[in-house]
């Protein structure tokens, strides 16, 4: 991704194992503790759904509106050790046009019980493969 690509890039150390860290990704009532959706329905295996909603907020965003609403793609690859891809991604805010279409690849290298977790979105690139690198 360049600088000047839109998309998120993150990475962090999480003293859990690579398992426990993919179920919070894909269980609702995970998501629900530490994303706060308000509803999930994601299977992790390919071709699963990834769609994950949120409640709309009271307040607006200058650019984006009221923050909220669904976030939907379909799961392309699932490594249960490494991580997973999501091709063809929307955000469906509560106000507007669907945002899109999107990328969401999340790798993990686990060592001695601490597991590096590196979270990309970005715009969806029909060059860029399966998305899941080790």
């Amino acid at each position: 991704m360049r600088a000047t690509d839109p998309g998120v890039d993150v990475s962090i150390r999480i003293a859990a194992p690579a398992a426990v860290i993919l179920r919070a990704f894909f269980e609702p009532e995970a998501l629900n503790a530490w994303w706060q959706v308000a509803h999930a329905v994601t299977t992790p295996r390919t071709l699963g759904p990834f769609a994950i909603e949120w409640p709309s907020t009271h307040f607006r965003d200058d650019v984006l509106g009221r923050l909220g609403g669904v976030f939907r793609g379909t799961v392309m690859q699932f490594d249960p050790g490494h991580g997973f891809f999501v091709a063809d991604a929307f955000w469906l805010p509560p106000d507007g046009e669907p945002i899109g279409p999107m990328a969401l690849t999340v790798t993990i290298d686990e060592a001695s019980g601490v597991s590096h977790v590196h979270v990309v979105q970005r715009g969806y690139e029909e060059s860029a493969g399966d998305g899941i690198t080790r």
